[in-house]
């Protein structure tokens, strides 16, 4: 029996960190890279500097701040996207990636990265994958002012988009923000349930979950567009 019915699917929805791209990026970047350089430059113990750090991550998780680099680099006085490009090299497609997104264009379904990160977070990416070779549109939530977790970011992409949320499958490795979009009325939610490949994958129970995007190629491929 097929994950997902993809015979009701037009528009596909794509998280990118963690959904497309392996998150270990992202989490070396902000738990060891960032902590790292702070507490150089403030002279303080690593563990001072995790510390201070974690107290301004709870202020703004789950907001857009929580994502924008222009506030990091204000409140932390670092330049981030500097500190990001010292390991750009980490910055990977999953091995899953590629083949999804093929499958999905080659099916003549609509494809679209809806992700928080930063437009300059976004470019940089894009620089080191080309992913933007394999999609048909990339939106960053700043444009809207606000993140994947709010209703207003859902109302201003449905506006923006047109799409049938009914027949809108959203992907992404975020429960809280597959929640959100549930909560709007996108009717076809999978989860990623191993976002980091240095990290085990999760037990996801909320929403049908995979751990590699190539289980679902032969549903994809079997399904047709009218």
């Amino acid at each position: 029996m097929p994950m997902l019915c993809w015979n009701q699917i037009d528009t596909v929805l794509l998280d990118m960190d963690g959904t497309l791209l392996d998150l270990h990026f992202d989490n070396h970047f902000w738990m060891e890279h960032i902590p790292q350089k702070y507490a150089h430059n403030n002279n303080i113990s690593l563990a001072e500097a995790r510390a201070r750090l974690d107290v301004e991550f709870v202020k703004v998780a789950g907001t857009l701040d929580w994502y924008c680099l222009d506030y990091w680099a204000d409140i932390l006085k670092l330049d981030i996207v500097a500190a990001k490009r010292e390991i750009q090299h980490l910055i990977r497609m999953r091995d899953d990636t590629i083949p999804f997104l093929d499958a999905l264009k080659n099916s003549g379904r609509e494809v679209i990265i809806v992700t928080n990160a930063h437009p300059n977070s976004l470019s940089l990416k894009v620089e080191q994958t080309q992913l933007d070779h394999h999609i048909d549109h990339m939106i960053s939530t700043h444009q809207f002012g606000v993140s994947k977790e709010s209703q207003l970011l859902w109302q201003q992409l449905h506006h923006q988009l047109n799409f049938n949320p009914q027949r809108t499958l959203f992907v992404d490795d975020s429960l809280p923000i597959l929640g959100a979009a549930k909560q709007f009325g996108i009717a076809h939610l999978l989860a990623v349930s191993n976002p980091d490949s240095k990290m085990p994958s999760r037990q996801v129970d909320e929403f049908v979950a995979t751990d590699d995007f190539r289980e679902l190629l032969v549903d994809i491929q079997a399904s047709s567009q009218n």
